[in-house]
């Protein structure tokens, strides 16, 4: 489920910035740090690579393939199995 198992890391960044209002304002929402990559220019590897705290070096190089992680649902991302256990 998208929402119980995110398994690309952008997702996993989004879920986390969901506020909880049983806390009401206690702190800051966590953010996804970084800049958001240019359309003008050609993006090699994973677009998200640059923000990414689970890039290795292939993310930067290779970009990863759609992988089927079950209940219907995919994710390009070359750790995704890793990210679903975050």
């Amino acid at each position: 489920d998208l929402f119980a198992r995110p398994t690309h890391p952008y997702t996993l960044g989004l879920m986390r910035s969901v506020p909880d209002l049983r806390r009401g304002r206690r702190g800051r929402l966590p953010e996804i740090p970084g800049t958001v990559p240019s359309l003008r220019e050609p993006i090699i590897g994973c677009s998200f690579a640059p923000r990414c705290p689970f890039a290795i070096a292939i993310c930067l190089e290779k970009t990863p393939a759609m992988l089927d992680v079950g209940l219907g649902h995919a994710a390009a991302c070359w750790r995704a199995a890793e990210v679903v256990n975050a």
